[in-house]
């Protein structure tokens, strides 16, 4: 069995709010999975969901390039903030997306072939930071547009049946600041529907409610579920009284397609103690 830690007690305490025994409890009982744990403090005490782990974070910036039709998102690593200002970094992230823009290619090993890959190990050399361009998504539609939060962190490429490459923009915004699962809810995976139905079960079946009562609940918050994650469901953030399909159809258009892009997501990166690694350090000079 893998070991509950204190930093993964931590973890999981800052991600749901819960106390630091029952977090530990559901650790010790889910061996030691932090998403397994989650699930069944949602199940056990109606907590609504989690935040996300902290512990994906990466340096580096997104890119975004649209133009007749096509769109392409981009991002490039960096191990540090500080680097990822750096005016050579920043030459060089947007060579590639040029490139890859240029020939439509998203598949990295062939965009980073030859002088991209030479320029990639001169930066590396000149900042002293390792360097990588690690992955690309476009979009081709009659219209698209893009976005990019003003901090270079986020960004997102949208494909619309209509309207105007404003109009992609306003949705690409909306998408980078709401960050919606699927388009329209039919798209929602299977598994993932069946999973949350699984938590709001069991939270209804906690609650103690009759089982004719407790369904009613469980299919009124799958359906909330489905609506807050589908993009043309969700109110649009520039004006709230309108929704996001509502949006596109008075312009006679349709979202066919998004991809969305932030900074190190699903990059695990190993939080070092540095007190205790220089206590650890002092201990074995002293012996």
């Amino acid at each position: 069995m893998s070991q509950v830690t204190a930093s993964l007690v931590k973890e999981l305490r800052d991600r749901t709010g819960l106390g630091m025994m029952e977090c530990k409890r559901a650790l010790v009982e889910s061996g030691a999975d932090i998403d397994k744990a989650i699930d069944e403090l949602r199940k056990s005490s109606g907590m609504k969901a989690a935040k996300k782990a902290g512990r994906t974070a990466a340096d580096g910036i997104v890119l975004v390039k649209a133009d007749a039709g096509f769109g392409m998102v981009l991002e490039v690593n960096s191990e540090t903030d500080f680097a990822a200002r750096d005016e050579g970094f920043k030459g060089f992230a947007n060579s590639v997306l040029d490139a890859g823009f240029a020939a439509k290619q998203t598949d990295i090993g062939a965009l980073m072939a030859g002088g991209l890959e030479s320029a990639r190990e001169a930066l590396v050399q000149k900042i002293g930071e390792n360097i990588s361009a690690r992955r690309a998504s476009s979009i081709e539609a009659p219209v698209v547009g893009g976005y990019v939060h003003s901090n270079n962190r986020i960004a997102v490429v949208v494909g619309l049946s209509g309207g105007d490459e404003e109009l992609a923009r306003d949705v690409a915004m909306h998408i980078a600041a709401v960050n919606p699962a699927v388009v329209s809810s039919d798209q929602m995976p299977a598994e993932v529907i069946e999973a949350e139905r699984a938590i709001y079960t069991a939270q209804a079946i906690e609650s103690g409610k009759p089982p004719e009562i407790a369904a009613k609940m469980v299919e009124g918050r799958v359906s909330k579920f489905l609506k807050e994650g589908s993009l043309i469901d969700q109110p649009f953030v520039k004006d709230p009284d309108t929704t996001i399909g509502k949006l596109v159809a008075a312009s006679d258009a349709e979202v066919i397609s998004f991809v969305r892009f932030e900074v190190g997501e699903g990059i695990e990166v190993e939080e070092v103690d540095f007190a205790a690694e220089v206590a650890a350090q002092v201990a074995g000079v002293s012996e």
